[in-house]
């Protein structure tokens, strides 16, 4: 008898992308799978179908920005380079379940699925993915919206990262949402001790205009000698001068140090090694306000303490499972505040906090959600 045959749609480069690489794990399970996105194939799959990078996943040549600004959606929606070179690729091939990522991605899975179910994984909040940026928020944004109005209704099944913003997905859409966080596997690993006159920060994730880096550059050099910073940080395309300013920043302090970025496999164990996790995200959009990001699963398995700016979804699991403070705002001198007030006992607390949270937070619970989605999907 022959396994049925999954197509995983994913505007992304599948090896960068960790969610992702997860989730077709568990399609592997249960079928002979399929994937078309960008860069190399990625483990286990039977097919991979390569857009080249080259080819962007939105209406962003002259006539699809004209078409957006016209509200033409209807005649815009295939219109991305990526998405028509996807359908020349998929051809007369037919799948028994097809899996969209993210919302740019459901107009094609719906063209390609031939009457098959279809699994939208939303990830974050769709019509405000990068509202921060001016020409996304004018022109992709209500283009977003109308995707989401017009093909979620119709989708098989739909998850996204928290309960937060799978209530926007029911009050705005009307759809309910299944949730399938970004957490990571669990980690055999344990705290590592705290210096009696040393607390080590590290952070890790892309270099990119927003995320407040500086800010913990500033707030390091403000802190005393006890406390260093560690960054691992990726350089996102055409970010290279942020990232050079950062470099620039860490450079005028002994006890600030950048490093190249690390594998998502290894980064746990290279967590590890430090103290305190800390992130500061400033509120710009709905998916800043209600973040439940990668990099906190990925401290929590490190057995970090944690030391963010206030959000809904990690404040929540913060005071949870008591895993650090939390920044009541998003400037130097509130995380100056918060970190002064940590002291070795309380970080140790906190490291050994994580480390019993790590047996929650993790990929386990969500995997079960995807295999329950695909048991149903596929039994149709």
């Amino acid at each position: 008898m022959s396994r049925p045959r999954i197509l995983c749609i994913s505007f992304s480069h599948f090896l960068a992308d960790s969610r992702v690489l997860r989730q077709l794990r568990v399609l592997e399970r249960y079928g002979d799978v399929t994937t078309i996105g960008y860069g190399d194939a990625p483990p286990g799959v039977v097919e991979h179908l390569e857009i080249p990078a080259a080819l962007p996943s939105l209406p962003q040549t002259v006539g699809g920005v004209a078409k957006l600004g016209l509200r033409a959606y209807r005649s815009v929606e295939f219109d991305a380079p990526a998405v028509s070179r996807a359908i020349e690729l998929i051809g007369d091939r037919r799948f028994d379940l097809v899996v969209a990522n993210e919302a740019r991605a459901l107009p094609l899975a719906h063209r390609v699925a031939a009457g098959a179910p279809v699994w939208g994984d939303m990830h974050e909040w769709a019509p405000q993915e990068r509202t921060h940026v001016l020409s996304w928020r004018l022109l992709v944004a209500p283009f977003m919206t109308w995707v989401c109005r017009e093909y979620l209704p119709r989708t098989d099944a739909v998850s996204t990262i928290n309960g937060s913003i799978a209530e926007l997905y029911d009050r705005e859409f009307g759809v309910s949402s299944r949730i399938v966080r970004n957490a990571i596997d669990l980690q055999p690993l344990t705290p590592t001790p705290v210096a009696p006159d040393r607390i080590r920060l590290v952070h890790s994730g892309g270099a990119v205009p927003g995320r407040s880096i500086e800010t913990l550059i500033e707030a390091t050099k403000r802190l005393d000698e006890r406390f260093t910073l560690d960054l691992y940080l990726v350089k996102a395309r055409g970010s290279d001068a942020y990232w050079q300013s950062l470099v620039d920043a860490a450079a005028t302090s002994d006890r600030i140090n950048v490093h190249d970025p690390v594998a998502p496999a290894e980064l746990p164990r290279v967590l590890n090694a430090y103290d305190v996790g800390v992130f500061v995200l400033p509120p710009r959009t709905t998916n800043h306000r209600l973040m439940l990001p990668n990099k906190f699963f990925d401290m929590v398995q490190a057995r970090l303490a944690l030391v963010f700016s206030t959000a809904v979804e990690t404040d929540a699991l913060i005071e949870r499972y008591e895993l650090g403070r939390i920044s009541p705002g998003f400037g130097v001198e509130e995380l100056v505040e918060t970190l002064r007030s940590l002291t070795p006992e309380a970080v140790t607390g906190y490291k050994a906090n994580a480390d019993v949270a790590a047996g929650s937070l993790n990929s386990a619970q969500d995997e079960r959600v995807e295999a329950e989605i695909i048991e149903s999907l596929l039994g149709r």
